[in-house]
């Protein structure tokens, strides 16, 4: 998921609990994706993403990454912290697709989504992370927690969003490992459209639509690009 990024190391652990049972849920593939150190999405060509003259961005697929989640209803991944862009807090995107098939070439077709939702971190952890660098180049404007509108959503009803965290070493240039357990009604089933799909060496746009953040999760060369709320095929860590 990492690939070559820049930035503090981040260690994810998601754990998916059914809210019917409360049991653990086994073999759901979680998505993960989110920005670079600097606030810029591989997989996106557009004004609000950095360099929008940098078409082969379109190509890229770092820091997206899907796995499946093990009998303790565990997902483990490892990233670095993400960076900020102007409108929106510190975030990560996430999606639960279950009942797929796994194929030869290691891509996960099909499935159901019972969940898509974002993750967040503790305002401290965010300041400590974005004053060093290369986050402290970043000179897009910043938005607290407290002012980001889908964060006061996510929120909302007594709901805990955050990542709860602990720094590696003795700073966060050491290192950070972040944990969540979420809770998904299994029974759901999101409707979620790709914009665009990565196949082999060149990328597609679906919907004509560049100016949505797209998830890309690949193996070994094969990946597929998704929009926020939107996977269509997805590819195995």
């Amino acid at each position: 998921m990492r690939e070559q990024q820049p930035g503090v190391t981040m260690y994810v652990d998601v754990q998916v609990i059914d809210i019917n049972s409360c049991d653990p849920v086994k073999d759901m593939y979680i998505d993960l994706w989110h920005t670079n150190a600097t606030g810029v999405y591989s997989g996106v060509v557009a004004s609000t993403n950095g360099n929008s003259a940098d078409k082969t961005n379109l190509q890229n697929t770092f820091l997206r990454g899907v796995t499946p989640t093990d009998e303790d209803g565990v997902a483990q991944m490892t990233s670095i912290f993400p960076g900020h862009y102007a409108g929106r807090t510190t975030h990560v995107h996430f999606i639960g697709n279950y009942g797929g098939t796994v194929l030869s070439n290691k891509t996960y077709s099909g499935g159901s989504v019972a969940h898509v939702g974002q993750f967040f971190f503790d305002q401290d952890l965010i300041s400590s992370v974005e004053a060093v660098e290369p986050y402290s180049t970043n000179k897009q404007s910043t938005t607290l927690n407290s002012r980001d509108n889908i964060f006061k959503e996510a929120s909302g009803n007594s709901y805990d969003p955050i990542f709860q965290y602990s720094l590696v070493g003795d700073t966060v240039e050491d290192g950070v490992f972040v944990w969540i357990s979420v809770a998904v009604d299994m029974t759901a089933e999101r409707d979620v459209t790709a914009v665009s799909t990565l196949t082999g060496s060149s990328a597609i746009a679906t919907t004509g639509d560049t100016n949505t953040a797209l998830s890309v999760t690949k193996l070994g060369g094969f990946a597929a690009s998704l929009a926020v709320l939107a996977p269509m095929i997805f590819a195995i860590l």
